[in-house]
């Protein structure tokens, strides 16, 4: 975690810098959250546009932090999910366009139909724990 030669690093990066996004983990984001808002209010981070968060689920306490705090409640947050095997994004949402949920990846990008499906491989309809499966071949998708 850059904190040398404080935790405001991060934010002093992006005023000098003029960073206009922003993308870490939850991990991150939490250890950040640990520090106060001080650090991060220190710095005006008035260049940022959009956050993003992959890597690993999210939590609402720490979303809500990073929009609040970090994007001062004006940045749209991201939070994407993917794997290296998939080439790139496949469930996130769309800034402008998609209501934005603390601790969601909200629905699935252009062209990906995922679905979940129970211990026996079985469809889940509607609220359901489950494995995330994708159906068909994607955008992106490597082909042998």
């Amino acid at each position: 975690m850059p904190n040398h030669p404080d935790s405001s690093r991060f934010w002093q990066v992006i005023d000098k810098h003029q960073v206009t996004l922003f993308y870490t983990a939850p991990t991150a984001i939490r250890a950040l959250m640990r520090e106060g808002d001080e650090p991060v209010k220190r710095t005006s981070r008035a260049s940022l546009r959009l956050l993003g968060s992959v890597g690993e689920p999210i939590n609402p306490e720490a979303w809500s932090w990073y929009h609040r705090v970090v994007g001062d409640g004006r940045c749209p947050i991201v939070d994407t999910w993917w794997q290296t095997e998939t080439g790139g994004i496949l469930i996130s949402p769309l800034p402008g366009a998609s209501t934005l949920k603390p601790g969601s990846a909200t629905r699935p990008f252009f062209g990906i139909q995922p679905a979940i499906v129970d211990a026996e491989g079985g469809v889940c309809d509607g609220a359901c724990e489950g494995n995330l499966v994708i159906t068909d071949s994607w955008p992106g998708q490597m082909r042998t």
